[in-house]
């Protein structure tokens, strides 16, 4: 009976001879792996690598903005398409990279055709939506 007492005793007991909770019994033996300690010798380097961790480079090819607005075909009935097929498809491209509903990504694609300082307009979330149907497009998951 003594000896039982005393092995309890001793689970209840941490290194520093103080008493803890029950689950707490492992608690000198649980932390036996040191955190890893990188040293870091070239500051300058390592500030502007975390500064350009952020930076994001987005362009348009010079085909794709030559081609943004299709050339007119005359005889042919209906309304003329304003946006070219390639424009639609980096409309896409965009939204499917960064997971972006079709307003986000019109207004993401406006926002990149004004930084760059492009002559094209930015097609509107439902030309993208109508003519992705008709494009034939692999979607992805």
């Amino acid at each position: 009976m003594i000896n039982y007492f005393r092995i309890e005793l001793r689970c209840l007991q941490n290194s520093y001879n103080t008493l803890t909770m029950p689950y707490k019994h492992n608690l000198d033996r649980c932390h036996k792996f040191k955190k890893s300690k990188y040293k870091v010798t070239n500051w300058a380097n390592y500030n502007d690598s975390l500064r350009k961790r952020g930076d994001i480079t987005i362009w348009f090819s010079d085909d794709a903005v030559t081609g943004w607005h299709p050339e007119r075909i005359v005889g042919k009935r209906g309304r003329p398409q304003k946006y070219s097929e390639s424009a639609i498809e980096c409309c896409l491209m965009l939204r499917q990279v960064y997971g972006l509903p079709l307003r986000q990504t019109e207004g993401f694609t406006s926002s990149l055709i004004n930084l760059m300082g492009l002559e094209v307009e930015a097609s509107d979330y439902s030309s993208i939506s109508r003519r992705s149907i008709s494009l034939g497009l692999m979607r992805w998951q």
